[in-house]
């Protein structure tokens, strides 16, 4: 299927942010693309991640929103740090926060330049996410070096599945760092998935594995089905 094939017969979203279509219906080429259309209004993006859809798009395009198979994701409690990673652990050459800046992590995360699309994080985006990070739904774990943020990544956590959206590394490891603390902190709440969207080199190293989009879906719901205590997530 050509891209502006794809386009022609995409659905484009109603305004009722509460309505999609289904999953199951995304594309198989582009590997699940599903819908077109709507906004970034944090009910539409929450509805969407409950639904394992996730907006994706370039500057200037409209917002695409997504469900590809197979999907990757991390089992939060069965994630080990590699060896390379414990040695740099144990050299205690950096701090570990916690949301004490969301804005830097998403804006050091943007301005990866991709080879082909450049960046997807576009200032709607940006603005969409730090609104999210605002009303308690988004949040940032950061990589510090004295006063230096050097390393982080940033997502959404509902119920007991955290979405991971983007992380950046400005010294070697930084955002490895960043995920080991994320996984050490999901497993201390009982989060039973970590969700990757796409599978990539780099996330195989962190211990994601695949999964068919209705496997997915199963441990999704299962995770959105148990209720999600209060957190003080800090800012640490």
């Amino acid at each position: 299927m050509t891209p502006s094939h794809a386009m022609e017969t995409l659905p484009w979203l109603s305004n009722d942010p509460c309505l999609w279509p289904s999953p199951d219906s995304a594309f198989s080429e582009p590997n699940g693309l599903l819908a077109a259309g709507g906004d970034l209004t944090p009910e539409r993006l929450l509805n969407a991640y409950s639904l394992g859809i996730f907006p994706w798009f370039s500057d200037g395009d409209p917002i695409l929103w997504w469900s590809p198979s197979p999907r990757a994701v991390v089992i939060p409690e069965q994630f080990e740090a590699s060896r390379s990673l414990k040695k740099l652990l144990k050299k205690n050459l950096y701090e570990n926060r916690i949301n004490t800046d969301f804005e830097g992590v998403i804006r050091a995360c943007a301005s990866i330049k991709r080879e082909q699309t450049g960046t997807w994080i576009t200032e709607d985006m940006i603005q969409a996410y730090i609104t999210l990070h605002r009303l308690g739904w988004a949040h940032s774990f950061e990589t510090w070096r004295g006063t230096r943020l050097v390393g982080g990544l940033y997502g959404l956590a509902i119920g007991k599945a955290f979405f991971g959206e983007s992380m950046f590394s400005k010294e070697s490891n930084t955002s490895k760092l960043a995920f080991w603390h994320l996984c050490r902190r999901l497993s201390e709440h009982e989060f039973t998935l970590l969700d990757c969207q796409v599978a990539s080199d780099h996330l195989f190293t962190l211990g994601a594995i695949e999964m068919d989009r209705h496997v997915f879906q199963e441990h999704l719901q299962t995770a959105l089905a148990v209720p999600s205590s209060t957190i003080d997530w800090g800012c640490e």
